[in-house]
């Protein structure tokens, strides 16, 4: 397994690149009664939505390291795949990711994205997640997979969260009993992230450039969920 990252470098550049407030206001002419009126209105969070994300949050948060300091946000990329009642398979796609510690993406999917499913259709979903699920992400989503029958969820994680915690290895376990697919996402799967997911520079796309340790990260985290699903 890889050494530890030197992680303050990338988070650094995260950092630099992030909104200068909650909602990617700038934080000045707080003198206009109106603007000030409006960021008061604001909620206490923001849930960023998109097709594509930076190249730079790619790079630093989906990276399948052991230690994942300074990642402490949740990219959530999904694809969704619906029959339609003339039998023709419509894909959308899209991601999530949560700007605060108050609210999760998972949680944000649930909101946002499942109120417009039709209940008459059927949707196999896909999330390609940064980290695992908490533990309470985890029950919502075994609720959400309770009462939304016509859902099928299969989750792609980049690396485990927590996964030495009894706790979480228990709600590890009741996602896979309430029929949820977990699996550890493949270097294929990164790229595919890549091409799908990440901005590319205008008129031209960049071949995606797998880290070093990409592979042997995807074994370890492979070999680690299979010891806790058994």
């Amino acid at each position: 397994m890889a050494q530890k990252e030197e992680a303050a470098a990338a988070a650094t550049t995260t950092e630099e690149s992030a909104p200068a407030s909650q909602n990617g206001e700038d934080l000045e002419n707080l003198d206009d009664p109106e603007k000030l009126k409006e960021l008061i209105q604001l909620p206490p969070f923001e849930i960023v939505t998109g097709e594509r994300l930076p190249v730079n949050y790619f790079k630093f948060q989906f990276r399948n390291v052991e230690y994942s300091s300074g990642r402490n946000k949740t990219f959530l990329c999904y694809v969704i795949e619906v029959q339609d009642k003339g039998g023709q398979v419509q894909a959308s796609r899209g991601y999530l990711e949560d700007e605060h510690a108050t609210a999760h993406a998972e949680e944000a999917f649930f909101n946002t994205v499942v109120p417009t499913f039709d209940p008459a259709l059927r949707y196999n979903v896909t999330w390609y997640v940064s980290s695992s699920p908490c533990v309470a992400c985890a029950d919502r989503i075994i609720k959400m997979l309770s009462k939304t029958k016509n859902l099928r969820l299969l989750i792609l994680v980049g690396r485990l969260f927590m996964w030495e915690e009894p706790a979480m290895q228990a709600a590890l376990k009741k996602l896979k009993e309430a029929g949820c697919r977990l699996r550890i996402m493949k270097p294929q799967d990164f790229e595919y992230i890549w091409q799908n997911f990440v901005e590319q520079e205008e008129g031209e796309s960049k071949a995606f450039e797998p880290w070093e340790d990409i592979q042997e990260n995807f074994l370890y985290y492979e070999e680690k969920l299979a010891d806790i699903l058994k």
